[in-house]
């Protein structure tokens, strides 16, 4: 294991005495000037900050991560079986791509031992060194944004917090097998990037679409390896530490459920929250926001059902059925232990062994019921294209 911690300021001495018995700080193993470097173990949910922000709009400093930290580590605790690590802040590098190469190699480290790593952002643009380290890993990833935007630039703009996922989608060696964005504003997005993310099969959910049934973002979220939350997709009054005052946006408790989803699914190993501005939360509103979303992250890893089909197929339900006149037979997976669904796509063998695990795609009960009125539901149909 490569020694990242070199990369990292500890929280002060002081930091794990502020919170009371019974909250959330009084379990966490803080990583401390005295304390030892924690030992990572699969299932843990790992916390660090990034306080990176000069190719972002927004302003994020230590004491905003404090801040932060404060609001989440003093909320009550009900589920202390779940292990919480925090090992401190990585100190932004002498040029961005230092920074951006610590981050890659913590999460690398991180996930490579099964834990779960929670990133306190800076600038989104730190999603890209994220990603990076899931090629060091030599995995293909599914990764899910909730943004407004999709932060795409032209091909030759520098990274930035408003363009990295172009960087991403033509980075080589790709290994991105699948993106989905949730709750972008159809103003804020030009026509013709709907038109890109359309061609190449991606997922997006209007802002509109996720608060009329947010609950069919779940599936969306449950198939991604890693997650990247953009702060000011939340509306300003809910969230004023917003440096593009939006008027506009999810609501706080849709955020918190939207993080919800995130823990509870057994795939997800990294999630950032990204483009907090600490210098227009003078009320400490966002802050307090941003710790319950973290609240009920660690709510959804306790709950985590370990479910997912490739464990134990035999364990699910079964349903097949047959649409557009027998043409297509869509199997789906229903887990008695968490009453999520899954549908299987068919394998074409030709993309080789590293696509295997998109066999099984995350759905809901709608999709089911979609297939028994003879449609085809658009999440297994894009799946199918991208495989063929």
């Amino acid at each position: 294991m490569s020694d990242i911690s070199i990369f990292f300021r500890p929280l002060g001495n002081d930091f794990p005495t502020r919170f009371a018995t019974g909250t959330m700080g009084s379990t966490v193993s803080f990583h401390t000037g005295e304390s030892e470097w924690p030992a990572l173990e699969k299932g843990t949910m790992v916390i660090l900050g990034c306080p990176e922000v000069r190719r972002s709009g927004s302003g994020l400093t230590e004491d905003g991560l404090a801040r932060i930290r404060t609001s989440f580590y003093g909320l009550e605790n009900h589920f202390p079986v779940l292990r919480i690590i925090d090992l401190g802040n990585i100190l932004p590098g002498d040029s961005v791509e230092d920074t951006y190469f610590a981050l890659t190699a913590a999460v690398t480290e991180i996930v490579k031992a099964k834990a779960t790593v929670v990133i306190l952002g800076g600038g989104q643009d730190l999603t890209y060194a994220n990603y990076l380290a899931y090629q060091k890993l030599e995995q293909v990833v599914n990764m899910v944004t909730i943004d407004s935007r999709f932060d795409l630039g032209d091909v030759e703009d520098d990274i930035t917090s408003e363009c990295y996922l172009q960087k991403i989608v033509l980075h080589q060696p790709n290994i991105l097998f699948n993106f989905s964005n949730l709750a972008y504003q159809t103003y804020h997005v030009h026509p013709r990037q709907t038109e890109l993310m359309h061609r190449m099969f991606f997922d997006t959910y209007r802002l509109g679409e996720i608060q009329s049934r947010i609950e069919e973002s779940e599936p969306v979220i449950r198939t991604a390896d890693m997650g990247s939350f953009d702060l000011t997709a939340i509306r300003t009054s809910d969230s004023p530490a917003n440096h593009r005052n939006e008027p506009n946006g999810l609501y706080g408790e849709e955020a918190c459920a939207l993080c919800r989803y995130a823990g509870l699914s057994d795939k997800m190993s990294s999630f950032g929250l990204y483009e907090y501005d600490e210098k227009a939360d003078a009320d400490g509103r966002s802050a307090a926001l941003i710790g319950q979303m973290l609240w009920y992250f660690a709510w959804g890893m306790a709950n985590r059902k370990g479910d997912y089909p490739f464990a134990d197929r035999e364990e699910n339900i079964k349903y097949t059925v047959t649409i557009e006149e027998g043409r297509y037979d869509i199997v789906f997976y229903k887990s008695p232990r968490s009453d999520r669904w899954w549908m299987e796509v068919p394998y074409p063998s030709k993309r080789g062994q590293q696509y295997e695990r998109h066999f099984m795609v995350p759905c809901s009960y709608s999709d089911y019921t979609l297939a028994c009125a003879n449609e085809m539901p658009d999440r297994w149909w894009q799946t199918y294209q991208k495989l063929g």
